[in-house]
């Protein structure tokens, strides 16, 4: 019998496209190539479950497949039904689908989307074929600059239109930008999401918590032999060397942010 491993890849998908907008090209992916990607991961023996599985194993103790896979996609972009969906069917390949609500075509849209956004037809025919959909905030902001009126507001609006539109309330929540805090993480416990997954380009495991669940990125630029990499998680710091000290700096920039937004606070 085979033991399932302690930790999970989790593939953090943005665009699927072939000509994607400027500001979504880096993290955007080619449907030739997300294609291939879906049969290695077919022809290796994994098992996609999506968050709200993952989360439910975890949480119960159940036991996951030999080679379990999180296929994620972050924002709600069309691609993701146009050129995704087919691929995904093909396999019997379960997926889940973080959306900013304010993002998506139709009555909630405020705008800032950086690319073709679905439609809320759209989002239910994904979740009618079996993707879970899942909450990215409503306007997809930096939450850890958020005051906490403002955090409150973007988790309680993206998950009352995903509850009305869908008939349910979304269990998983993805950070936007990957970025959390303590304050954070709380804020999206208690707006009652049960798994949110943040970035670190990592594999996920049960230790980090079901409100801080690693994810790895899958660029434009991630050819089929660094993907067979990630999955099996070998060499994920020599791949994502870059990120990691980006995301150091960002941390110190940020920390001084929310320093001079607490005294701001404290002085008014």
């Amino acid at each position: 019998m085979t033991t399932p491993p302690a930790e999970v890849p989790v593939l953090m998908y943005h665009s699927v496209a072939y000509s994607p907008s400027r500001a979504a090209h880096a993290l955007s992916v080619a449907p030739e190539a997300f294609a291939e990607q879906m049969r290695l991961l077919d022809t290796a023996g994994f098992v996609p479950l999506t968050a709200r599985e993952l989360a439910r194993a975890w949480r119960d103790g159940r036991p996951l497949p030999p080679r379990p896979v999180l296929i994620t996609f972050d924002d709600g972009y069309e691609g993701v039904h146009r050129h995704a969906l087919p691929v995904l069917a093909e396999h019997g390949f379960a997926s889940t689908v973080f959306v900013s609500t304010g993002w998506l075509r139709g009555p909630y849209d405020t705008g800032g989307a950086l690319d073709l956004m679905l439609t809320w037809e759209q989002v239910r025919e994904l979740a009618e074929a079996g993707a879970e959909i899942g909450g990215h905030s409503h306007t997809h902001p930096q939450l850890d600059q958020l005051p906490d009126a403002g955090l409150a507001f973007e988790l309680g609006r993206c998950r009352e239109i995903l509850t009305g539109e869908l008939g349910r309330p979304p269990v998983s929540f993805a950070y936007p930008y990957g970025y959390s805090t303590r304050r954070v993480r709380q804020a999206v416990r208690s707006a009652g999401f049960g798994i949110s997954l943040a970035v670190g380009n990592g594999l996920a495991a049960r230790r980090q918590g079901p409100y801080a669940v690693r994810r790895v990125t899958v660029r434009r630029t991630t050819g089929i032999t660094d993907f067979e990499r990630m999955v099996h998680g070998r060499a994920l710091g020599r791949l994502f060397a870059a990120d990691r000290a980006l995301t150091k700096g960002y941390a110190v920039v940020r920390r001084g942010r929310q320093a001079m937004r607490k005294a701001r606070g404290a002085r008014g």
